[in-house]
């Protein structure tokens, strides 16, 4: 459950899409719209930059999360997204 504090109002003033129901394939959804990009796409991008080996993740959240904003302009909770499609989360 979503549990409001003091930085939620702020969130929601600047546009941000913060939804406590927003289904992980609903992420992906959204980032694909946004970039153009499928989840194969950014597994295969994180492989050419050394991030995945042999399906493993080579580096921490901070270097994944880091990429996707200074590359694509996502935000912390959709590169997280990503973050996650790469450790092994599926939508289903």
């Amino acid at each position: 459950m979503f549990k409001a504090n003091k930085y939620s109002k702020d969130c929601r003033s600047f546009g941000a899409h913060i939804s406590p129901s927003m289904s992980f394939q609903a992420y992906l959804d959204n980032i694909q719209a946004k970039t153009g990009k499928s989840p194969a796409d950014f597994t295969s991008e994180a492989t050419a930059k050394g991030f995945l080996k042999d399906g493993q993740l080579t580096v921490k959240a901070t270097e994944i999360t880091n990429w996707l904003k200074d590359e694509y302009a996502l935000g912390h909770g959709h590169a997280m997204a990503i973050f996650a499609l790469l450790k092994g989360k599926t939508a289903s």
